[in-house]
């Protein structure tokens, strides 16, 4: 049984640990505690308002009394790449026999210090966002002669919540006995599910094909509706890109878009489109191909009280016509009904 023990130090919170707080929502019997030392004390469920009484500690060493077996890498500095401080602690993990799961850009299976510690201390090392040469591949176009549904979540901006509403509503189908598969494409998503591909880490003209064989292996495994995890905001200048790749890869039959209510501005200060025109730029892109709609609305409610939550989803489906729910919160249902309404 893995015990993960998730280093997000200084940034454990409900934005800026988005990995550890990933594998406390959807591996909560593997997760033993998280390190932050400027929260020593406190426990998950006090940080994050979820997770209940999984313990933050301070060091590696104060955590090893969980007797935990993997160190996640929990958090990502900008860009992704490894910060020198960090080494330390990766090496006091190996040193410590901990299996290391990382999802930096940076790959700890090619640094020769931490592969040469990793086999003296036989363990080993995963970087969740390596890609096997096999997926850099050029789309074929096979959602033609495809007969399973895909779904993809899309948002108004970056880190909104794409991930755990899909992941909410692919539980609710697996509830009803739909076949069903999650395909993770980024290193949270694919810790969760154990499939998939970190789009963010593929040359640019293979995120589309990368993710057609991704969903060509579901496919071919029986399931009829396909989750894919969505990435990045076709209007966010840093991050567009993936995003185009995703949905000219996926080629969805239904979109879910995610959105904050609270959130006015993207991280370049810039306003957040409006929504009826988000939709309906998504819903063009991709009628050049085949037709999709936006069926339903997630709403990240982060702040907000259930209540006002509830009082959001309100004001955007009267806004939109669509349903419209915080999914990780209130659960997958109202999007499911939607979606089977929508393939029905």
């Amino acid at each position: 049984m893995r015990r993960i023990l998730a280093l997000a130090e200084g940034r454990f919170s409900p934005l800026r640990s988005k990995t550890a707080n990933g594998a406390i929502s959807y591996l909560p019997n593997e997760v033993v505690a998280v390190i932050d030392s400027t929260k020593i004390g406190t426990t998950a469920q006090e940080i994050l308002g979820y997770g209940g009484a999984i313990p933050v500690v301070g060091s590696i060493e104060e955590g090893m009394k969980f007797q935990p077996t993997d160190l996640l890498i929990g958090i990502a500095p900008t860009g992704g790449r490894l910060p020198q401080e960090w080494r330390e602690w990766i090496t006091t993990a190996l040193q410590k026999k901990l299996h290391i799961i990382s999802g930096l850009h940076t790959f700890l299976s090619d640094d020769e210090e931490f592969s040469r510690l990793a086999k003296a201390n036989g363990v080993t090392l995963t970087d969740l966002r390596k890609v096997p040469l096999e997926y850099e591949v050029v789309s074929e176009g096979n959602y033609r002669t495809r007969k399973a549904k895909t779904i993809l979540t899309v948002g108004a901006d970056c880190n909104i919540g794409k991930m755990t509403t899909m992941l909410e509503v692919y539980k609710e189908f697996k509830k009803r006995g739909l076949k069903s598969d999650f395909i993770g494409t980024g290193q949270t998503g694919i810790m969760i599910s154990g499939k998939g591909i970190a789009v963010d880490t593929i040359i640019s003209d293979y995120i589309a094909g990368s993710i057609e064989k991704c969903i060509d292996a579901s496919a071919r495994e029986g399931y009829d509706y396909i989750f894919v995890e969505g990435q990045g905001a076709l209007t966010h200048m840093g991050y567009s890109g993936v995003t185009c790749g995703l949905i000219h890869g996926t080629m969805p039959n239904a979109m879910l878009m995610c959105v904050q209510p609270t959130r006015q501005v993207d991280n370049y200060n810039l306003p957040l489109p409006d929504l009826k025109k988000i939709i309906a730029l998504h819903e063009e892109l991709v009628s050049f191909f085949q037709p999709a709609k936006v069926v339903g609305i997630g709403i990240n409610s982060i702040g907000l009280t259930d209540e006002q939550s509830m009082d959001e989803a309100k004001k955007l489906e009267d806004r939109t016509g669509l349903p419209a729910i915080d999914a990780f919160r209130f659960g997958g249902k109202k999007l499911a009904d939607a979606l089977e309404k929508y393939f029905a």
